[in-house]
């Protein structure tokens, strides 16, 4: 019998970008907490599910899309994902996010990890989609290039190493990434941080993962 797949929500990408250990904790200790960050990221997103699907012209609105690529064992759905044309010519993916536009790619990865989906699913090239954010209420255009393919590629491996090794990372060194996470209480980083054998852990997830950057 051949073994289950393992997939990776395309949403533990995000947590995999922002701390490889918020992901760990998530994803294979099993633990989670809520702050307010969270609750209203999960009230913006039950309000867009509850959208019915529109069409308006050339272009069709369509709301929860479930997509799956399994060469990379990845899996989720879309907020939004707008289809122009009969037959479809054009496929543009629509991330809603509250707070504001990052400089990091947390999000971009996300958004990018959809659109790969959807090329495998759908046999298209998808060049471009859109995050919105609540805070600023517009939207940020996000170009799918080869910089960022090769980031959400990589993200995407680096969550499966993980999963394959059982290892819970220790924390980043980004230590204002702490202050706004819900787990910092369970995941005690600075109290990690002050154990000397930390290290020797940290040493430990290089070798297993095969990842020899601190940085994601």
């Amino acid at each position: 019998m051949e073994e289950a797949e393992q997939l990776v929500f395309i949403s533990a990408l995000q947590h995999y970008a922002y701390c490889p250990r918020q992901f760990a904790l998530i994803h294979v200790e099993q633990v989670w907490a809520e702050n307010y960050f969270t609750a209203h990221g999960n009230l913006l997103h039950e309000r867009v599910d509850r959208c019915e699907p529109e069409q308006r012209g050339n272009l069709r609105y369509e709301r929860g899309v479930a997509v799956i690529s399994h060469e990379l064992r990845i899996t989720g759905k879309l907020d939004l994902l707008e289809v122009e044309g009969k037959p479809p010519t054009k496929y543009f993916p629509v991330e809603y996010k509250r707070g504001k536009p990052k400089l990091e790619d947390w999000d971009k990865i996300q958004l990018c990890a959809q659109a790969l989906c959807l090329e495998e699913m759908r046999g298209v090239t998808i060049n471009e989609g859109a995050l919105w954010y609540w805070q600023v209420r517009k939207r940020e255009p996000v170009v799918f290039d080869e910089a960022l393919r090769s980031v959400t590629l990589a993200a995407i491996d680096g969550t499966h190493k993980v999963l394959a090794s059982g290892n819970t990372p220790p924390p980043i060194k980004q230590k204002k990434r702490c202050k706004a996470c819900s787990l910092v209480d369970l995941c005690e980083p600075d109290i990690f941080r002050h154990d000397h054998s930390s290290v020797y852990i940290e040493e430990l997830f290089t070798v297993l993962t095969g990842n020899h950057s601190s940085e994601t």
